[in-house]
């Protein structure tokens, strides 16, 4: 095989020739304005959020009827506990607060007193807020409760379709 002339000339001494790379800085990507934008999105979220996670109910969905204003009336809840287990009662628009006992005759007379009270602050309305899984016959009984108190205007609220 014949040499090249570079093997010619360098003889038993020829070695491979090495090119060097040269250094490349090192890129650095500033990411400081990134991160601020980042905490004033999350700022902005947070301040025009709802934070009613605690009190909603999964109400069922409306198809006849009108709206009203709950700040005119007093608003009873019942919050769906399980298959097993009686529903909650709250005197108030949501689960806030403690549920009224479980036994039926302190609820008749809670709910009864609570009607009273209300009627007398001039809201004669009561507006009866069930998750979609309450049993009617749950619903129905809390009903029979507020219709004892003459004068008293019975809503029972739904989500409304748009």
């Amino acid at each position: 095989m014949p040499k090249s002339v570079w093997e010619k000339l360098a003889g038993d001494e020829a070695e491979a020739i090495v090119f060097r790379r040269p250094l490349q800085e090192a890129v650095d990507f500033d990411i400081t304005p990134m991160i601020d934008v980042t905490f004033l999105l999350l700022v902005f979220f947070l301040v025009t959020s709802a934070m009613d996670v605690g009190r909603a109910v999964e109400l069922p969905p409306a198809r006849f009827g009108k709206g009203m204003n709950p700040s005119q009336a007093l608003v009873i809840t019942v919050a769906y506990e399980g298959e097993e287990s009686p529903p909650s009662i709250y005197l108030s628009d949501g689960k806030v607060g403690s549920p009224l006992p479980e036994a039926p005759d302190q609820q008749r007379s809670q709910i009864l007193a609570a009607i009273r009270d209300s009627i007398a602050a001039g809201k004669p309305r009561v507006l009866l807020k069930a998750e979609r899984k309450v049993k009617h016959k749950n619903i129905a009984r809390i009903l029979e409760i507020i219709n004892e108190t003459p004068g008293v205007s019975t809503y029972v609220a739904v989500f409304e379709r748009d």
